[in-house]
């Protein structure tokens, strides 16, 4: 940055008196609150996180220093604006892998597809050498693997599957009425709506520093 476009100590100033003003706001906020849900606070606190944002950037701009604050990234969810009493649901989950031993994978959906020549046909697309197809390829053991086993089961069976765990999320949004069958098959995320989340469950390695080797890595992000 330049020092023409540096702010001034002023600026500083300004900001952290915006950050104890909206602190103040914030506090009769949440003492004044009519509920667990009072829409308020969920104002009064944005309010507070996008002033203190403000004082962390000029602090650091002009005096190369920073606050102890965490300021809540974009990433956070929006205040739910679902139904009181949600007549339906839908879970939506991401877990993420990597193929850390592709040899054990691909021996693995060799196993599944000498058992069951079915699996390789549907995974590899047919053919006569479609279980010897499954023990070369990475693509089509995965296809196996995931046709054969429920996503929770390899969640818990990862390792012996060859994968390795990265994060994982799962996100409980309400409806106002049940899907039709087969209505958003040719495009199940599309709908996903977060300020219709009713809670979310996260699961990262980012909160070893956090929670410590011997804690679950799970948080509850956004509860209603």
């Amino acid at each position: 940055m330049s020092d023409a476009a540096q702010p001034s100590a002023a600026e500083v100033r300004a900001a952290a008196e915006a950050v104890k003003a909206a602190l103040d706001r914030h506090l009769d906020a949440v003492e004044r609150r009519s509920g667990q849900d009072d829409p308020a606070v969920y104002a009064a606190f944005d309010e507070l996180a996008a002033a203190a944002e403000v004082y962390d950037e000029l602090l650091y701009d002009t005096y190369d220093e920073v606050t102890p604050f965490e300021i809540p990234g974009n990433e956070a969810l929006p205040a739910y604006a679902g139904p009181e009493e949600p007549s339906a649901l839908s879970v939506l989950i991401r877990r993420d892998y990597t193929v850390a031993e592709p040899q054990r994978l691909l021996h693995q959906a060799q196993r599944i597809a000498d058992l069951d020549p079915d699996a390789a046909d549907e995974a590899a697309g047919g053919g006569a050498d479609a279980a010897a197809v499954v023990g070369t390829s990475v693509h089509a053991a995965l296809g196996v693997l995931f046709g054969e086993f429920e996503p929770d089961e390899i969640a818990s069976r990862h390792k012996e599957f060859g994968l390795e765990e990265g994060d994982s999320t799962l996100w409980v949004a309400a409806g106002d009425d049940p899907a039709e069958p087969g209505e958003w098959l040719s495009a199940p995320f599309d709908q996903a709506d977060p300020q219709r989340v009713v809670c979310r469950f996260d699961v990262s390695a980012v909160f070893d520093e956090e929670l410590g080797d011997d804690d679950l890595m799970e948080s509850l992000d956004h509860e209603r």
